[in-house]
């Protein structure tokens, strides 16, 4: 079976040090990233260790989500969040493979690049701070938490972007948090904004509202229900959501810009293809569960967890909305 291969493969695969000390990966390595070969490793390896989950996946696809971040003069590091290399389960093949994902800062760091904006910032309005917003003037009055803990703590009621070109054209945008909720809930397929019945391997789970999952209130055993980005890092999501929207519609778009968001959300397959890859349904998201969990509910129905894929300039459409 596809899922017993795939376990076997997980106890033999090489480690990601290993891999990319072989001379044929060096070789590609001194062609792609040249003098900047020991960095580049350096910094993946220190990408795939910190996450258990990515050491699962394939050497090949993380060697080429990494390329495409170097391309991008982009860092792996988590901590810096310009772009992830996210876990995905590939059912057909029965391997766990690399996806590409950008970060909200990655974008951030693509447009100051470029030259042509003076200002650029997103933001997250927290309850009692937002007097006004003027769609038609694009003008924004708020009175900000001025303690910063506070403002922390404070709960989040929209979003704001905007940014201002060198030659003083400008642009600016207001989500309330309703929308934004409506919008993740409409385009990601393992997002709801409210609670739902759904089936994983034959058997009803009710999956709890955002507001519910957002006070903790879900059973925990039931976690791995919620490991889409949307669920995890909702403000993240949303920051980027809202500079997608701000500088595809309206900003200056450099070549790697472009790139970037032709890239996001991709698995680069090993003939250099990419794969559009959405938020599973909740069906698929088994692939999450602890391993054991995840053996036994494939091995029963492996038919409903099929990977998902569109075809290019979909999926961008599919996730954030034009």
């Amino acid at each position: 079976m596809a899922v017993q291969n795939s376990l076997v493969n997980r106890k033999s695969k090489m480690g990601i040090t290993a891999f990319l000390n072989q001379d044929n990966v060096k070789a590609q390595l001194s062609q792609a990233v040249g003098k900047n070969s020991m960095r580049f490793v350096s910094s993946v390896v220190s990408a795939v260790t910190v996450n258990p989950a990515l050491q699962e996946c394939t050497n090949p696809s993380i060697l080429s989500a990494a390329l495409l971040g170097e391309s991008l003069n982009l860092s792996p590091s988590p901590q810096l969040g310009q772009y992830y290399m996210v876990p995905y389960e590939n059912k057909k093949e029965g391997v766990k493979v690399a996806q590409f994902q950008m970060g909200y800062k990655g974008y951030i760091q693509l447009a100051i690049r470029s030259g042509q904006y003076r200002k650029l910032n997103v933001l997250a309005i927290k309850e009692g701070e937002l007097i006004r917003f003027n769609p038609l003037e694009e003008e924004i009055e708020v009175r900000l938490v001025e303690d910063e803990e506070q403002r922390e703590l404070a709960k989040t009621i929209g979003y704001y972007a905007m940014f201002e070109y060198t030659n003083g054209f400008k642009k600016a945008m207001y989500w309330s948090k309703n929308k934004m909720l409506a919008h993740a809930d409409r385009y990601s397929q393992a997002f709801s904004k409210d609670a739902k019945e759904i089936t994983v391997n034959g058997k009803k789970k009710t999956k709890v509202s955002f507001a519910d999952f957002e006070a903790g209130n879900f059973p925990k055993d039931d976690e791995w229900l919620y490991s889409s980005f949307w669920y995890k890092d909702f403000d993240g999501m949303a920051y980027k959501t809202m500079l997608r929207q701000l500088i595809s519609k309206w900003g200056v778009m450099s070549i790697d810009m472009v790139n970037a968001m032709d890239a996001d959300m991709t698995v680069i397959k090993e003939d250099g293809t990419r794969e559009y890859v959405d938020n599973r349904p909740e069906e698929e998201i088994i692939a999450e569960q602890p391993q054991e969990t995840r053996q036994s509910s494939q091995e029963s129905a492996p038919e409903q967890y099929e990977q998902q894929s569109f075809a290019q300039g979909g999926a961008e459409d599919a996730l954030f909305g034009d």
